[in-house]
């Protein structure tokens, strides 16, 4: 995988989190992996009607933006798209993890090897969701293998998964409490 710091994003997600309310009662794994699947589910229906991101049309508009701006295109450009939703996923996890407080990518478990490419090269993209919600019901300690296997299928098609991450977490910063919901 890339360079990227994954405890560092892990702990920005998990202060936003927390900033916003999330950690205040007793969130149970299962609540956790439930929401993880729900971005899942998210993504297969943005990529069920065709929603997909507006990137350099985001970045032009960003250029000389404002707060109000940011959400505004971001809403307009970015949300709801398959690439928001997935990008949500690993939030997700990468907020567990630092509920949790797992060290990502401890043993540098690496998913992205040839062979694990071509069987994810290989995958409708409701059989990759399919297929992250089995690991992650059956072995929910193998977080950084989800992770891991998620970069890999953005890496293979042209998604920025990392840039998305950041805009998120940026947009998700912006929200009101609990983002207006009850958990």
């Amino acid at each position: 995988m890339d360079k990227t710091n994954w405890n560092e994003l892990r702990d920005r997600a998990y202060k936003i989190a927390c900033d916003h309310g999330f950690h205040e009662g007793n969130e149970s794994k299962e609540t956790a992996l439930m929401l993880v699947i729900t971005e899942l589910s998210e993504a297969v229906n943005s990529d069920r009607i065709g929603r997909l991101a507006h990137k350099d049309a985001f970045n032009a508009r960003m250029k000389d933006a404002d707060e109000f701006d940011f959400q505004s295109d971001f809403n307009e450009l970015i949300k709801d798209s398959v690439e928001d939703e997935l990008a949500d996923t690993v939030i997700r996890l990468l907020d567990y993890s630092g509920m949790k407080k797992i060290n990502l990518f401890k043993y540098r478990i690496e998913f992205t090897s040839k062979k694990n490419k071509k069987k994810i090269e290989k995958y409708s993209f409701t059989k990759f969701c399919f297929y992250c919600c089995s690991m992650l019901t059956q072995y929910l300690e193998i977080i950084d293998v989800v992770i891991s296997v998620i970069y890999c299928f953005c890496e293979l098609h042209n998604i920025d998964l990392i840039w998305h991450i950041e805009q998120k977490m940026k947009y998700n910063e912006l929200r009101p409490y609990k983002n207006g919901k009850k958990y």
